[in-house]
C-alpha cells in the first residue's frame, strides 16, 4: 500500500485534497471508513482520521491507533490516523509510542520564536523515535474548540494583516523541518450557528504555498463555503480538517434516535441516525475535495 506521505504528495500534484475527519467514538470511525470505502469503491479514496488531545484522552491513544490500523490491514484500505493538535512534548511522546501515522505539534498560541523552538523540539523527537511519522506544524491562532460559535474565539483574528505571513511561514518551515504546514488564512475552529464562517484568504494561501513548497493543511474546515474550498485547494491546500460539522450531525442523530422510540435502549439502534448523518456529510466533503462535485 502507498504510504501516507506518497498519498499526500499525489494529492498535492493533482490539486485535490485529502479529507481529515475527527472521531470521539466508534460511530464516527465507522462513518468515516464506510463513507470513504463506498464513495469510489475501485479508487479507494484515502482518508485521515484525527484525534485531538481531548479525543485521545476519551477514546485512548493506543486504542484509536489499533482500530484504524486494523481497518487498514483487514481491508487493505488507505485509512490513516493523525494525532491532531498536540500541545506538549509529553503528548508528542504519547502519540509516538501509540504509533500514529502523523502528528501535529500546535504551538500556534505562542509567539513566533517560541513556536519555532517548541515545534523544532517536537519534530526532532519524532524524527529520532518514529522516522516514518509525518510531522505537521502550525503558525497562526484560529481558536481551539470545534463547536457551534456565537462569537469569534478570543485571540483568533481573520483580517489579512494578522494572517500567517509567507516570509514567517518559510522561516518556520526551514527552521523546524516539518513535513506539513498549517497557516491561519481566515479559517477558524468551530462554525457559526446562523452564518457562514469568514472567507478564506486565497491569495495568501497561494503566497504561502509558493514560499514553503510543502503541502499545506487547512484546519477549521467546518462552515467554509464550497467555493472557498475549491479555491483553497487550487491555491495549494492538500489536506482539509472537518470536525464540527460531523459533531453536529452526530448530536442531531442522537436526538432523532431517541425521538424515534423513547423505549429503545440498544445504543447501536439509537445511534443509527448519527451514523447515517455523519456519512452523508463525509461523503459530500470527499466528493468536493476530490474535485467531483
Amino acid at each position: 500500500m502507498r504510504s501516507l506521505k506518497t498519498i499526500i504528495a499525489e494529492a498535492e500534484q493533482q490539486k485535490i485534497a485529502i479529507g481529515h475527519f475527527n472521531i470521539s467514538d466508534l460511530v464516527g470511525l465507522r462513518a468515516i471508513f464506510e463513507a470513504a470505502r463506498d464513495f469510489l469503491p475501485q479508487h479507494k479514496t484515502p482518508v485521515i482520521v484525527g484525534t485531538s488531545e481531548g479525543e485521545r484522552d476519551f477514546v485512548g491513544a493506543n486504542e484509536a491507533v489499533i482500530l484504524v490500523k486494523s481497518l487498514r490491514e483487514r481491508f487493505d484500505y488507505p485509512i490513516f490516523i493523525n494525532a491532531d493538535h498536540t500541545h506538549s512534548l509529553e503528548k508528542i511522546k504519547e502519540a509516538v509510542e501509540a504509533g500514529y501515522d502523523a502528528i501535529i505539534f500546535d504551538g500556534s498560541k505562542l509567539p513566533l520564536e517560541e513556536n519555532i523552538a517548541a515545534t523544532k523540539e517536537a519534530a526532532n523527537y519524532i524524527r529520532t523515535h518514529a522516522p516514518e511519522t509525518i510531522i505537521e506544524g502550525e503558525l497562526g491562532y484560529i481558536g481551539s474548540s470545534s463547536q457551534i460559535l456565537k462569537n469569534i474565539p478570543e485571540g483568533a483574528v481573520f483580517d489579512l494583516a494578522h494572517a500567517t505571513k509567507s516570509d514567517e511561514a518559510l522561516r518556520f518551515v526551514q527552521e523546524t523541518g516539518v513535513d506539513l504546514f498549517s497557516p491561519a488564512v481566515g479559517n477558524l475552529h468551530g462554525m457559526f450557528a446562523n452564518a457562514p464562517n469568514p472567507a478564506l484568504q486565497i491569495a495568501r494561501i497561494q503566497e504561502i504555498k509558493s514560499a514553503v513548497k510543502i503541502p499545506l493543511v487547512l484546519h477549521g474546515g467546518s462552515g467554509v463555503t464550497d467555493s472557498d474550498f475549491v479555491a483553497a485547494i487550487k491555491a495549494g491546500i492538500s489536506i482539509i480538517h472537518i470536525n464540527t460539522e460531523i459533531r453536529l450531525a452526530w448530536k442531531k442523530g442522537i436526538a432523532e434516535g431517541l425521538a424515534a422510540s423513547m423505549n429503545e435502549v440498544a445504543p447501536y439502534k439509537i445511534l443509527e441516525p448519527s451514523l447515517r448523518n455523519m456519512k452523508a456529510i463525509i461523503t459530500a466533503r470527499l466528493a468536493l475535495f476530490s474535485g467531483i462535485k
